[in-house]
């Protein structure tokens, strides 16, 4: 009896834990910080949330920038200016004072302290998906954050068959 309890008892913290409700949060946008990073008022806290399986252009000259710039075709300037591009895309689908939805996965936030999440919009579409269907970021996968992988790899071919954001005129 004492067995079936402890069972029964671990099954029921088990499907707490992997519930949706405890899975995905509501959130409050209190910035834009990039093409990939977004910021908010979580637990009581302003945190910043790098978007999982995602990778956009960086909108300022930094190390991360210079490193883009020496593995492509493109100058720094270039690379900022579509990293730019990203941006207000991002402004265009969320903007400060938005609620989101935030949905963790395995590793809950990266060695720079931030928030690891995929982020829902107001009408259920996935942020994250939308920026790389729509042409403004390439799919970053990262183990074990990987749920989403085959759904960003087929937004990505989307952005490239059909011309989109970034891919436009290349």
């Amino acid at each position: 009896m004492k067995k079936q309890i402890k069972t029964l008892s671990l099954v029921f913290v088990l499907v707490l834990v992997y519930s949706p409700i405890y899975a995905q949060q509501k959130t409050l946008v209190t910035r834009i910080i990039d093409g990939d990073i977004v910021q908010v008022l979580y637990e009581g806290l302003e945190k910043r949330i790098r978007l999982i399986g995602i990778d956009a252009p960086e909108s300022r000259i930094d190390r991360k920038a210079l490193k883009e710039a020496n593995m492509s075709e493109h100058d720094i300037e270039t690379i900022v200016e579509m990293g730019a591009k990203a941006k207000a895309y991002v402004n265009g689908l969320i903007k400060r004072g938005d609620f989101v939805t935030i949905e963790f996965d395995i590793k809950e936030m990266d060695r720079y302290g931030r928030l690891l999440c995929y982020v829902y919009l107001s009408n259920g579409k996935m942020l994250n998906e939308e920026i790389v269907r729509a042409g403004y970021a390439n799919v970053k996968t990262i183990p074990p954050n990987i749920k989403y992988e085959d759904t960003f790899l087929n937004a990505f071919k989307y952005a490239e068959e059909t011309k989109g954001g970034l891919w436009d005129g290349q």
